[in-house]
């Protein structure tokens, strides 16, 4: 029981910090409208997997490594909000996505899921959330319960990313080149939006 209280509240904080619409959620939006499901799932795994990582750092309480993440912050969070400059650049310039059948090699996935993991783990305010929530709830609960914390995090951000992925990839063909260039060149100017945002939150 004490493994399934430590669970539930795990799973509902990884489906609360994926859910809120942000940089991650845009690019999965964006990807699974140009390229398909398996594009924007893709991007939604690379985010939970680093907030997996990060999950674990605050469970197990590797400090030294926790110390250092937040003493680099801020070339972390700079570093990360040229990466999404970056991006909003490329998507900007990006043509109306084509729907072709089976478009897009393999290898694509794994570039939308790195590419995601980079982003989030050079979020600071990812960071400081995991390592405030998951040491409260550490010191609180038995040495066995930090894997189950993270098991719980991961499944729950990645469960919210299947879920939206698969809900804007039914609506994908009704989209044509029009629609998808004005969402790309919307999507493009949130991300720079955010990127802005980022550089004047750390400065």
């Amino acid at each position: 029981m004490q493994l399934l209280d430590v669970f539930l509240p795990s799973l509902l904080i990884g489906l609360s910090i994926a859910a809120p619409v942000g940089p991650i959620g845009i690019l999965a939006i964006q990807r699974t409208l140009d390229h398909g499901a398996r594009a924007g799932l893709a991007t939604g795994l690379g985010a939970a997997t680093a907030d997996a990582v990060y999950g674990a750092l605050g469970a197990w309480g590797v400090h030294w490594l926790i110390q250092m993440l937040v003493a680099v912050r801020v070339p972390l969070a700079l570093a990360g909000a040229a990466f999404l400059l970056w991006m909003a650049w490329k998507i900007a310039r990006a043509p109306a996505a084509r729907h072709a059948a089976g478009a897009g090699p393999v290898r694509s996935g794994w570039q939308h899921f790195a590419s995601t993991f980079a982003l989030t783990l050079a979020n600071p305010a990812t960071v400081l959330s995991f390592i405030a929530i998951f040491g409260a709830m550490a010191g609180r609960v038995a040495v066995s319960a930090p894997a189950t914390m993270v098991a719980g995090v991961f499944l729950g951000s990645a469960g919210w990313w299947v879920f939206l992925s698969g809900a804007v990839g039914l609506l994908r063909e009704r989209f044509d080149a029009g629609w998808h260039r004005r969402i790309n060149l919307t999507s493009a100017v949130a991300l720079a939006a955010f990127a802005v945002w980022q550089i004047l939150a750390v400065l």
